[in-house]
């Protein structure tokens, strides 16, 4: 998983509300908001209305954000307890960790490395999807989707270092789930 950049987006049009900001902020968060939350475990569908409850509650706090917001950071708190709360009240089970979505690989030149990719890629969202949810979190916010400890640890309500030692946990256990 390589961690994507942060979407270029002009906070203080944001704050404004100018749709050209808004329509950044959707263009550059709602792909990788989607696969966080199915990555968490919600189906497509609540995937879908959760990263579209975020932008309604960007639209409605845009104007209070402060100046020095980490959009990734606020966005990806947002979806995380949006997610929570959803699942609190939801049916469920174990299974929709299983339907993780998946964008092909490009970079693969053979049939061959093709299939090779695809089954590693295959076996480390299993492995993710495996692991105990307090340590897929930090590991899908720092690895997948590039925020720092310390903003991830805003994210999840942990202190760094508490962060730091799941990321370390979850990092060690795909190790040795991945390397038998």
């Amino acid at each position: 998983m390589s961690a994507p950049a942060d979407a270029p987006v002009d906070l203080v049009a944001l704050r404004r509300l100018d749709s050209a900001a808004v329509d950044a902020a959707f263009d550059g968060y709602a792909h990788r908001l989607h696969a966080f939350l199915r990555r968490l475990g919600a189906s497509a569908e609540v995937a879908e209305e959760l990263v579209q409850e975020c932008f309604l509650r960007l639209v409605r706090h845009a104007p209070t954000l402060r100046e020095d917001t980490r959009l990734a950071a606020w966005l990806f708190t947002v979806a995380r307890n949006l997610y929570r709360s959803q699942r609190r009240w939801a049916w469920g089970d174990g299974t929709r960790l299983l339907e993780l979505a998946r964008a092909p690989s490009s970079t693969a030149v053979t049939p061959g490395e093709a299939l090779d990719a695809s089954r590693a890629q295959g076996r480390l969202e299993v492995a993710v999807a495996a692991l105990p949810e307090a340590q897929r979190e930090v590991f899908l916010l720092v690895v997948g989707e590039g925020l720092d400890p310390t903003e991830a640890a805003g994210v999840l309500g942990l202190t760094p270092e508490a962060t730091r030692q799941r990321l370390a946990r979850a990092r060690r256990t795909l190790q040795e789930v991945l390397c038998d």
